[in-house]
């Protein structure tokens, strides 16, 4: 089980932000990071899924899939460099975490977006991408629960890495965890592109398709409303 845990982030941590920051608002400052001096996983795995994600989800949705695995690992390396998963699986869970949200996606199923997204992963990775079942198993889980905020209980560290790097670029949530010239650095390479009004309108397309989503336990409107008022992200919203 440890060698699973070290490859694939099964460690369970506080789903609470504040308890694994200590009460602080960062571990350390932030220091510029780079998508030049940031390691892609060049696995045919990795490859595989980045190659599914160009297909499948929109150049807007595949941006902010991209900006989350940099954001996120400005924060493994940074904040938390003690947390054990390797780049491949934190990859994976990026790419693969809005799935659920194209428009074939979102009207194939009543099911909430993360669930079925979640579903989807695990069938690419464990059936048709032969993965490890305890990766795939992962990043479903992941997936899965990326919106699944909260301050009890806890989660696997894939899972709150992908909650507060995908917080991080929807809504500004936690700025101080990423230097500020990372995000010109990795906003030039996967522009925003008017990403808040784009993923507003996919909250509340789900919303009005399924009352029951669970994107509603995050405010039906205190939601969309914060991510089209991300302050920290405004000037690169074009």
């Amino acid at each position: 089980m440890s060698n699973q845990v070290e490859l694939y982030g099964w460690d369970a941590k506080s789903r609470d932000p504040s308890v694994v920051l200590g009460g602080k608002k960062n571990i350390r400052d932030p220091e510029p990071q780079t998508i030049a001096s940031t390691k892609l996983p060049d696995t045919p795995l990795a490859k595989s899924v980045l190659e599914y994600a160009k297909k499948e989800l929109s150049m807007e949705t595949f941006n902010h899939s991209m900006r989350v695995y940099y954001y996120g690992t400005a924060i493994h390396t940074q904040q938390f460099p003690d947390w054990r998963f390797t780049d491949e699986t934190y990859l994976l869970a990026c790419l693969l975490h809005d799935i659920g949200t194209t428009d074939k996606n979102i009207c194939a199923t009543k099911m909430s977006f993360e669930f079925y997204g979640g579903l989807l992963a695990l069938e690419l990775l464990s059936k048709d991408l032969h993965a490890p079942i305890e990766q795939a198993e992962s990043v479903a889980e992941a997936v899965i629960r990326h919106q699944d905020i909260g301050e009890t209980g806890k989660i696997t560290t894939i899972g709150l890495l992908l909650q507060l790097a995908t917080i991080f670029d929807n809504m500004g949530g936690h700025e101080e965890l990423v230097h500020k010239d990372t995000i010109e650095n990795v906003t030039r390479h996967f522009p925003r592109n008017k990403w808040a009004s784009c993923f507003a309108a996919t909250i509340r397309k789900e919303n009005g398709l399924k009352p029951w989503a669970h994107t509603t336990a995050l405010g039906e409107e205190d939601f969309p409303n914060g991510v089209l008022n991300n302050k920290l992200m405004e000037p690169y919203d074009k």
